[in-house]
């Protein structure tokens, strides 16, 4: 076998250079794009770690609230309870005050006419007993009587009584 010329010995030389850049340059690029890689790589894994420490915070927070709502909820449903009973309670109340206060409103129907009424006693007792003076008065000694307490029965002459006005309140 010969020997090639140095020209294609220079050019082969040359080229085998050319490669070993090309190497070098692709190898640098590759050390830079695995750094790259690398430093996302630890850029998403801490940004992996805050979104988690994030997202435990925000369910700390969220079961913290919930707890508060449920005991608030708890708080709530007893105070309902409560004013349920303090309710029934009232109506218990109300059933057995009703008839009371029916009988008070019966009595306030009727006081004035009771209030003419013992206006009109108090007048009569004003005026006085009749004088005695005259036996042969109708109105004068039993047959007063008889005026006074006559509910109406002839039999009951027997236990009559003198009538007196007045009032006791």
């Amino acid at each position: 076998m010969s020997a090639p010329p140095p020209l294609q010995i220079r050019e082969a030389n040359a080229h085998l250079v050319a490669v070993h850049r090309r190497v070098a340059e692709l190898e640098a690029r590759l050390d830079a794009a695995e750094r790259t890689v690398r430093a996302q790589a630890e850029r998403l894994t801490h940004h992996d770690q805050e979104l988690r420490a994030a997202l435990d915070e925000l369910g700390c927070t969220k079961d913290r609230e919930i707890a508060a709502l449920q005991e608030q909820l708890l708080t709530s449903e007893a105070t309902v309870h409560s004013l349920q009973a303090a309710v029934h309670q009232r109506d218990k109340l109300i059933k057995q005050l009703q008839p009371r206060a029916e009988l008070l409103q019966d009595m306030c129907r009727w006081r004035p006419p009771l209030a003419g009424l013992l206006a009109s006693l108090a007048g009569a007792e004003r005026l006085g007993p009749l004088p005695a003076s005259d036996p042969g008065h109708p109105l004068s000694g039993e047959s007063s009587l008889l005026l006074a307490n006559s509910t109406g029965k002839e039999g009951d002459r027997d236990h009559l009584q003198p009538a007196v006005f007045g009032t006791t309140v």
